[in-house]
């Protein structure tokens, strides 16, 4: 690791050499595109004329600022044309571009065709899926097939992002889980609270899926990338929102509503949600586990089934003040309210040699209900007119939960006559979550074509769980003192940042570092009132990040990163509880789990700014997220828990290419090639093993009408490697179809997902004295139909635009 680490700095070191003497610059022109209200043109059309002769030479779409530009051009004169629909036309020039002269074009203002109109409407749509280097992001607006899912159920279908066996976690470089966050902001939750979270979000409300493989070392230090959920807020004039409701259908019936609204005048936006999810699902889980001891074949198969009724309420209430066209404070509550209530049915049977001995039927019911609240205050401002730029947040998150299950398991032969009396045991597992968090960041633009970028931020968690189980005896539960345990963890984390951009020839630059100490107690309580510290650490850690690219030509760029990043474990990993699955089955955290570390490298060739082709290679130290079993022969009770196991090495490619076969058909097409190799330290054991991982994703867009549209979207993943899992292929297809209804306010939706019902879990571990088979299946098979009215004004009208703190987090997981 050393010598990959001194050789990429090296490289950074050389390179910024190379940068200084450069002395061929490009030749470029760019500009900015602006309505008459000095608002963005955002999406406006710029064409690049030559000047002697009007014809075409290339296009561009302006960006979210308006900005555009034309690079690798060959010296010749040009003009510029700029359109918009319900805008005349406007040009601009000549311009003389001369070899290594890089033009800053005047900025170019749209007017409405008549002058007495004061809106344009907004119809331009962009692709659901949009790929650039290190960036995949999905407009989840614009999928057929997304409308009426949870945040959870799009991800985990979305192209390049991987769902983790068993505990269900999202990660998009490797097997590393990714760091989810909200507009920016991390939820600082984890494991079966995190995945709850992203259940309970509409994807009703949700803007934009930002996926970065690669961030700046701005944000927190991921070695597993970052997904960043971009929640809907208007940017119109006046009072405008939309309403959503949604019914469907699997084995189980789910409704959802929703409301998004915006009011925004010169100074002041208001903005929120709300939405209330009820769901019915079902699961089931087989699991074939051998065990051989003294001469004895022993099987315990156990079939799973549970239906799982779920109501949740998700809210956001927020308000933008300008304190002057340059400043701007904020502040924003949001929050889920969860309700669950679980019917499980566990049944194992237990064979010897063969021959069906005994079986065991357990029965329960699991009242759970969380909620999930978050404060946020946040301040943003321009210095001067030079673009530098200080912001601010301070975030107070709380979450709580309560988990109440009461069991029962009888005892049959294999005739079906009960042999002893009934246990029946409690299972109680409160918790609570306390998190203030405070950052601060400051931009400073060096020259036009460099910045520097600084940061600080502070990170605090004090988390509180319990676990009561134990058995009825005499009418009255009684706690057993070898599962019962309260677990007391704070954590507290303080990080810096500092980046350098710079834009050098045909080269373009981002290079900084991150600096975080981590200070982590936990404190184990048992019955009785002992306390035990079982674990404290105190660590320090630097995570350079560096992004090179270069532009080979007007059609081709390479692009060149490295990154190093850190997952540390989830609360409940570290809390040394024992939970209960079944009398032979459980889970223990382990308090003495160490966080992970992954260094990244990537390659990439963008053509035409269109088709991308990736090279990736990642490892990771400490490798620890994926479960590890530990199984007694004799007592023939099964422990899974996660450990340090060892290395991850994964090389690979990915490719992704949009295709447009004629005016009503588009398509997108993702492939992503790996081979992923395990290797545990010696005191797990011998384990080396190695496996290819292919994963295939397309999406098909098809025009029946201007207002009926169709998609059609398909996964497929090969056999692959997970930890000691060894999972077979899975696929999934899902089908839509969309019609704009009510002078285009309104669309209907129509989708089925997993259409033929093949999304589902299989694995098979052999590892040391384990030999177990799996199948894993939720409901995922449902048909949807949603219907979304846009109601206030869908059109953005003349008025000075600002820029609010949220919506620079909004941008901060990019590398602008």
């Amino acid at each position: 690791m050393k010598v990959l680490f001194g050789s990429l700095f090296s490289a950074i070191l050389v390179g910024m050499c190379c940068f200084s003497f450069a002395q061929t610059k490009p030749t470029a022109i760019q500009g900015k595109v602006l309505m008459e209200s000095n608002e963005a043109a955002e999406a406006a059309t710029i064409v690049l004329l030559k000047a002697a002769d009007s014809s075409i030479v290339r296009s561009s779409l302006a960006d979210k600022s308006g900005t555009y530009i034309f690079a690798g051009i060959k010296p010749d004169s040009y003009l510029l044309l700029a359109t918009s629909i319900g805008c005349s036309k406007v040009y601009s020039g000549p311009y003389r571009v001369s070899e290594g002269r890089n033009i800053m074009a005047e900025n170019m203002v749209l007017k409405l065709v008549n002058s007495q109109l004061q809106e344009i409407k907004v119809v331009a749509r962009r692709p659901y899926i949009e790929v650039r280097p290190g960036k995949i992001v999905l407009n989840v607006q614009n999928s057929v097939v997304a409308e009426g899912n949870s945040v959870y159920d799009v991800l985990r279908q979305s192209p390049g992002v991987h769902v983790n066996s068993g505990n269900e976690v999202l990660s998009i470089v490797g097997r590393q889980p990714a760091l989810i966050t909200i507009d920016g902001k991390p939820t600082n939750l984890t494991g079966d609270d995190l995945v709850n979270l992203l259940r309970s979000m509409q994807s009703s409300n949700i803007e934009q899926v930002e996926m970065i493989s690669s961030a700046s070392s701005k944000y927190d230090a991921s070695g597993g990338g970052i997904i960043n959920i971009v929640q809907k807020k208007g940017t119109n004039i006046g009072t405008n929102g939309s309403f959503t409701a949604g019914f469907g259908y699997g084995k189980y019936y789910k409704s959802r509503a929703g409301i998004v609204f915006n009011n925004r005048t010169s100074k002041l936006n208001v903005f929120g949600n709300y939405s209330l999810d009820d769901n019915k699902t079902s699961r089931f889980i087989n699991t074939n586990r051998n065990i051989n001891f003294d001469n004895t074949l022993s099987n315990y198969n156990v079939d799973y089934n549970n239906t799982q009724h779920s109501y949740n309420h998700n809210f956001r209430l927020g308000a933008d003040y300008s304190l002057s066209p340059k400043q701007t404070i904020g502040f924003l509550v949001s929050g889920i309210v969860r309700e669950d209530n679980f019917l499980k049915d566990n049944n194992l049977k237990i064979a010897n040699q063969g021959r069906l001995d005994s079986v065991i039927i357990a029965k329960s019911t699991l009242d759970r209900g969380s909620s999930f609240l978050n404060y946020n205050i946040n301040y943003d401002g321009a210095l001067d007119k030079s673009g530098k730029n200080l912001s601010a947040d301070v975030d107070y998150s709380t979450y709580s939960r309560h988990s109440n299950e009461y069991i029962t398991n009888n005892f049959y032969t294999p005739t079906g006559t009960k042999y002893r009396d009934s246990l029946q045991l409690q299972n109680l597992s409160p918790s609570s979550i306390h998190i203030w968090t405070a950052k601060i960041d400051y931009i400073n633009p060096l020259s036009k074509t460099s910045k520097l970028e600084a940061g600080v931020k502070y990170n605090n968690v004090k988390s509180d769980n319990n676990l009561i189980f134990g058995p009825l005896v005499n009418q009255a539960y009684k706690a057993d003192p070898n599962f019962t345990n309260r677990f007391i963890y704070t954590e507290i984390v303080s990080a810096a940042y500092l980046n350098y951009m710079n834009k050098i020839g045909k080269f373009d630059m981002t290079a900084g570092v991150r600096t975080e100490k981590t200070t982590s107690t936990g404190s184990s309580i048992g019955v009785g009132d002992t306390r035990t510290i079982t674990n404290e650490n105190n660590y320090f850690n630097l995570f350079p990040q560096v992004q090179l690219s270069y532009q080979l030509n007007k059609n081709n760029t390479l692009g060149l990163s490295y990154n190093r990043g850190i997952h540390r474990p989830d609360y409940q990993d570290i809390n040394p509880f024992l939970y209960y699955t079944d009398l032979y089955d459980y889970v223990s955290g382990n308090p003495n789990l160490k966080p992970e570390y992954t260094n990244s490298v990537q390659l990439s060739h963008t053509y035409k700014e269109t088709f991308i082709t990736t090279l990736y290679y990642n490892v990771t130290n400490d490798a620890y997220d994926f479960p590890i079993y530990e199984q007694n022969d004799s007592s023939k009770v099964n422990i899974t828990i996660r450990k340090n196991f060892g290395r991850i090495y994964v090389y690979g490619a990915s490719f992704y290419a949009p295709v447009q076969f004629n005016s009503w058909w588009n398509a997108s097409f993702n492939l992503d090639a790996s081979y992923q190799r395990y290797t545990a330290y010696a005191v797990n054991g011998y384990f080396n093993k190695g496996k290819q991982d292919i994963i295939f994703n397309t999406t098909q867009n098809i025009s029946l009408s201007s207002t009926l549209l169709a998609e059609v979207t398909g996964r497929y993943e090969s056999p692959t490697l997970y930890g000691v899992n060894e999972l077979k292929q899975s696929y999934t297809v899902n089908a839509g179809i969309s019609k704009q209804v009510l002078n285009k306010r309104g669309s209907l939706k129509l989708n089925v997902i997993d259409v033929f019902n093949s999304d589902r879990e299989r694995y098979h571990i052999m590892y040391q004295n384990i030999d177990l088979m799996g199948i894993n299946k939720r409901e995922t098979r449902r048909v949807m139909l949603n219907f979304t009215y846009r109601f206030g004004k869908t059109s953005v009208k003349s008025a000075a635009k600002h820029n609010t703190s949220s919506d620079e987090e909004q941008r901060r997981t990019g590398n602008n």
